[in-house]
């Protein structure tokens, strides 16, 4: 392997394992009785000791170092004094930069206490919904087979992916091209190259209904609540174009599930 490419896998290795470890440093601190800015400085403080930093805190003007996603809110969570309670669900959105600006991005959706039938299964659609994106990655392979697999399966089940809001391509920047939708044709989108990273984060919704979109103050990033109050689930992973395959690298042992 080149040393440039070696460079950025290892970056990309390191930046991913930081984020995976900072989801298992948080999975036993959600219980009833936290609120999200405790989580918010638990992710914050655990990133630090690690000599890196937390990729949202300041990013266009995003106040935390965390999204907590709670029930039903789809993505972008904004820490506050909420506090969790019984049968809640969350998603914390991890994501690290390690030194040389290598990003890793992770998010799981936990369960506080006991959850209801429905919201169970709803985030393990959403967990395996993501795998069957990952599935599809390939070198030269287009973004509509992630889409397509993720949507077949998703409406399979009875639920519902969000179209408009998805992966992305990511390294030494946050957010770049590709788009990674959650819905699309096989053989249609942008094409993967090999030796790059993007992110597979498929939103589900107990339903099709339209979502609402919500200002952060001081920010140019935006959350998003599902219309009718039912909850979503998600989780993501940040994978490694090879020129045979996928990679992860937001993985440190075991996967962090959460059902």
């Amino acid at each position: 392997m080149e040393a440039g490419r070696a460079s950025f896998v290892q970056g990309m290795e390191k930046a991913g394992r930081l984020a995976a470890r900072t989801l298992k440093h948080v999975k036993p601190f959600i219980k009833p009785g936290i609120t999200t800015n405790e989580i918010d400085k638990i992710v914050y403080d655990f990133t630090l000791s690690n000599d890196a930093k937390p990729a949202p805190l300041g990013y266009k003007g995003f106040p935390k170092s965390v999204c907590t996603s709670v029930n039903d809110c789809i993505c972008h969570g904004l820490p506050t004094d909420y506090t969790l309670k019984e049968g809640d669900s969350i998603n914390v959105d991890v994501t690290s930069i390690v030194a040389g600006g290598y990003h890793g991005d992770t998010s799981a959706t936990f369960f506080v206490g006991e959850v209801s039938e429905e919201d169970r299964k709803l985030t393990e659609v959403a967990y395996t919904a993501m795998h069957k994106g990952i599935n599809e990655l390939k070198p030269f392979g287009k973004t509509g087979d992630v889409g397509f697999a993720v949507n077949k399966y998703v409406m399979k089940q009875g639920y519902f992916a969000v179209r408009e809001i998805g992966g992305h391509g990511i390294g030494t920047t946050f957010h770049k091209d590709p788009f990674v939708p959650s819905f699309g044709k096989k053989g249609k989108g942008e094409m993967f190259r090999p030796w790059t990273c993007v992110t597979v984060e498929p939103m589900i919704n107990m339903n099709s209904k339209p979502y609402s979109e919500h200002s952060i103050e001081g920010s140019d990033i935006k959350y998003y609540l599902t219309a009718d109050g039912t909850n979503s689930a998600q989780f993501e992973h940040t994978m490694l174009i090879t020129d045979s395959g996928y990679e992860f690298m937001t993985l440190d042992g075991e996967e962090v599930i959460t059902f």
